[in-house]
């Protein structure tokens, strides 16, 4: 995702530094698209005017910004900090104050799309922050996104970003469930999947996970790990304001579940796995 947004960057006319945690990424990054290379995040951020993340976590963001040699140690003030990492409201908070006592800002910018929007620059980005900074990073989020929406105040963009991934995923466990259901009872899969997707049952789930999921094609899109990382925090945070959200737990299930059978690297249209051994009928 990241090296598909920075090239997209390069290609809008942005001069980047780039830093990844494996060199030789950062490297054939260069040697394709001309950025600077950095050592460490220290000099990738040290003359920039803009700082953009995006790792697993809220661990790897706070090491990357505020760790030894992060890139928040050598900012300059004034620099605005964006991070495209889906981590939830409550680490962004943390890592926006700590930045805030070096007099550097955050957006909070999760996106959406997985890697073929990511590649020809049309995801979707949401921003939690202060209007102001988002105005001023704008032309950044266009040459990444064609969807950009400033959600609220900061950890808003994460907010929205984990409630669209828990009903997402939720959509792709019923989507699942059906087919199992369907598959047991013998039911032509291709009527169903076309009936489905003429009426109130279709969505872009069904649009983009049926067929994986009937081939048990799992080339990844989107991490079945990272999935159930969104659902989880979600929760987490569904929790903290005392709002149950129970389909989404039992999506969480699900896809634990499936973690178990191995597929965390794989696309979470794996889910369908543990489906159909619960079913016991395999698509």
């Amino acid at each position: 995702m990241g090296s598909r947004m920075a090239a997209n960057l390069a290609a809008a006319g942005f001069d980047l530094t780039v830093w990844n945690r494996t060199r030789s990424t950062a490297e054939a990054f260069r040697a394709e698209h001309g950025a600077k290379l950095a050592a460490t995040p220290a000099d990738a951020a040290a003359d920039a005017e803009f700082v953009i993340t995006m790792v697993v976590d809220g661990p790897q963001v706070r090491s990357v910004l505020l760790g030894d040699d992060g890139a928040a140690t050598r900012a300059k003030a004034g620099t605005l900090f964006i991070d495209c990492s889906t981590i939830g409201p409550a680490a962004t908070h943390e890592i926006a104050a700590d930045l805030a006592a070096k007099q550097l800002s955050l957006l909070d910018a999760p996106v959406t799309g997985s890697s073929p929007k990511a590649q020809d620059g049309t995801l979707t980005i949401m921003v939690g922050g202060a209007a102001a900074d988002f105005e001023r990073a704008k032309p950044l989020f266009e040459a990444m996104g064609a969807l950009i929406v400033h959600a609220g105040p900061q950890g808003q963009g994460q907010m929205v970003k984990l409630l669209n991934n828990a009903v997402a995923a939720s959509n792709a466990a019923v989507l699942g469930q059906a087919l199992v259901v369907g598959a047991r009872a013998g039911v032509d899969l291709d009527a169903l999947v076309e009936v489905m997707g003429a009426g109130a049952g279709g969505s872009a789930m069904l649009d983009l996970k049926a067929g994986p999921m009937r081939a048990h094609d799992y080339t990844t899109l989107f991490k079945l790990e990272h999935m159930l990382k969104d659902v989880r925090l979600c929760l987490e945070e569904g929790q903290a304001l005392g709002v149950p959200f129970p389909s989404a737990a039992y999506t969480r299930e699900i896809l634990t579940a499936a973690m178990g059978l191995g597929h965390a690297d794989d696309d979470f249209a794996a889910m369908i796995e543990p489906l159909q051994n619960a079913g016991g009928t395999e698509l």
